[in-house]
């Protein structure tokens, strides 16, 4: 079954109505017509502005109703365009004397019922002119397949009533807000991808249109297949291939955009989440984006990036690139972005920067721990030592499918890379030598500061607490005169550095932690030895699958579900896995 179809409706066919009596509730300056499901502002004395369109894209298009936007939206059922009826009530809400410019998407239904209400009411001999304005910024289709219909109506649709509406605020009459509409309009080039196709409530659960690892180039908003299928790899590469299709002007039936590609060319980005990609992925879409321009000599003067106009709850997103106007235009640059730039408050419009955004960045100073007293005490033997700590981070990395599969069913599923960035930042200090086998001391130290660093969170913390006991415990033999460590300085030093991790935790045996596996693998050390504490390590870890959970995420778990799906803790199963590899994989991976 297609992903997301689960939603949170009382009934499906009145999904849209409840939806603008909620947007209505929440924006004191906007009024709703319920009866044509008109959004919209009280007239005001401006070239009015108006688009609309199918439900299901929301904040789009009702959500940019208000004060530098919008003045009303007319809201269609999803995915189907408004009836002429309800345009012509929306044209009669908030046309005045200085007349009214529809923008809307290209698409068939939109351009037929909008289209006929602005002629309806011209020949009836409304107050003031009104104009449309199509919208059609895709650039997935070449102009040959789309040669009848032209190119559909994307996200950058709102950069065009943005755009328009900051002209209408200054005092441009109809003819001046319709000409900076159309400028900007022929300049901005738009390429979605989605991940998956959406689902529209109401409807059967269809079966999931792509494989696990393809994503969909230039999918359309309401579900429209793509123009193809391509497996998924790096965001990088997924951006770079999307912004070389905006701004390739060899293919001349995708050329839509007139970039000069000399160096010269300046853009808006506007960086679009179609429905479930998170902030945290789009973050890193914009910086791939802002950083590929950037290589190709295009100047981003703007970015823009949020949820504006989606596809339900499709997992994609779509880049928008605006041409800035170059010499010899009707317009400048810097009237351009006046515009944009121009206060505008609605629920849809995000805020962004009137200024291009920078990254100052210091290069990263290798972790390091700075022992004030130049304490030093070496391993028995340094190659052996470095071994451990390597076996003990690769059998982690081998083990972090196995530890995030736990973690999805006992916590919040990230066990697996949350070790793995740790394991893989301590390989990466053996590498670069800065941790290189000759003062345990200052090694430890070092191996505390990463996994903090890189590890991050709950478990960062509580292993760079441990690490960082075992490092005063290390300390403190080499003042009491140890030159190099013995299996008894380790004992002791791992025994310290459980009662300093105790003075943090509530945690203690059995509570289903990875306190569970540490304490068992300490207290037998001294007695045992490594590979014995090991087991006894491995014990202790899976029997957390009996345990009811005291501490962590788990405890928030319905323990009796958990108990029945047989998982151990993934993080004491972490802490097995990292002595097991210190002894050299003996037992059960």
């Amino acid at each position: 079954m297609t992903s997301g179809a689960k939603h949170l409706v009382n009934d499906p066919s009145n999904l849209v109505i409840e939806s603008l009596r909620g947007l209505a509730r929440l924006n004191p300056k906007i009024r709703l017509d319920e009866a044509q499901r008109v959004i919209y502002l009280p007239a005001s004395d401006r070239v009015s502005l108006l688009s609309g369109g199918g439900s299901g894209h929301e904040p789009a298009h009702a959500g940019f109703v208000g004060p530098g936007l919008l003045d009303a939206a007319v809201c269609g059922n999803i995915f189907a365009s408004p009836n002429v009826a309800q345009i012509r009530r929306g044209i009669d809400l908030v046309t005045g004397d200085k007349g009214l410019l529809i923008v809307v998407m290209n698409y068939t239904g939109d351009a037929l019922h909008f289209g006929l209400a602005a002629e309806q009411y011209r020949s009836k001999g409304g107050k003031g002119d009104v104009r449309v304005l199509m919208v059609g910024d895709d650039v997935a289709v070449g102009r040959e397949q789309g040669s009848i219909v032209g190119r559909r109506g994307l996200a950058g649709t709102i950069l065009v009533y943005k755009i328009a509406s900051a002209a209408s605020d200054r005092g441009d009459d109809l003819d001046q807000v319709e000409n900076v509409a159309k400028y900007v309009h022929a300049r901005i080039g738009t390429l979605g991808i989605g991940l998956e196709h959406c689902h529209v409530p109401g409807t059967k659960g269809g079966e999931s249109h792509l494989g696990a690892s393809q994503y969909e180039l230039g999918m359309g908003i309401h579900n429209e297949p793509g123009t193809s299928k391509h497996d998924l790899s790096s965001v990088s590469e997924l951006v770079a291939s999307m912004l070389s299709k905006i701004t390739d002007t060899t293919d001349k039936d995708r050329s839509f955009v007139p970039f000069r590609n000399d160096g010269t060319d300046e853009v808006v980005l506007y960086i679009n989440n179609l429905g479930s990609i998170s902030e945290l992925e789009l973050g890193g879409i914009a910086n791939e984006a802002i950083q590929w321009l950037s290589k190709k000599g295009i100047k981003v003067r703007r970015a823009i990036s949020g949820t504006f106009m989606t596809s339900l709850n499709m997992p994609g997103f779509s880049l928008t690139l605006m041409l800035l106007p170059g010499p010899n235009e009707p317009f400048t640059s810097a009237q351009i972005l006046e515009l944009l730039d121009a206060p505008a408050s609605a629920p849809g419009w995000k805020w962004t920067a009137s200024e291009p955004g920078t990254l100052e960045t210091q290069d990263k100073q290798p972790a390091s721990t700075t022992v004030a007293d130049n304490a030093s005490l070496a391993p028995a033997d340094s190659q052996i030592f470095l071994d451990a700590i390597t076996r003990a981070c690769r059998s982690v990395i081998e083990a972090g499918p196995e530890l995030t599969k736990q973690d999805q069913i006992a916590g919040d599923g990230d066990a697996g890379l949350t070790l793995e960035a740790g394991a893989k930042g301590i390989l990466k200090a053996i590498e670069t030598g800065n941790i290189d086998g000759k003062n345990v001391i200052r090694d430890i130290g070092t191996i505390a500061e990463v996994v903090e660093e890189d590890m991050g969170g709950t478990s960062g913390a509580l292993y760079s607490i441990f690490f960082s006991g075992l490092g005063k415990g290390l300390r403190d033999a080499a003042k009491s005169g140890s030159k190099s460590t013995t299996s008894e300085i380790w004992s002791e030093a791992a025994q310290e550095a459980l009662s300093i991790l105790y003075k943090y935790t509530r945690a203690r045996p059995p509570s289903r932690t990875l306190v569970d596996p540490l304490q068992a693998f300490i207290q037998a050390l001294p007695e045992l030895g490594l590979s014995k504490a090991a087991d006894k390590a491995h014990t202790a870890a899976d029997k957390t699958r009996e345990l009811v959970a005291k501490a962590g995420r788990g405890a928030y778990v319905n323990q009796e579900d958990l108990k029945k799906r047989d998982v151990p803790d993934p993080g004491a199963w972490g802490v097995w896995r990292i002595v097991d590899g210190l002894r050299g994989y003996q037992g059960k991976p």
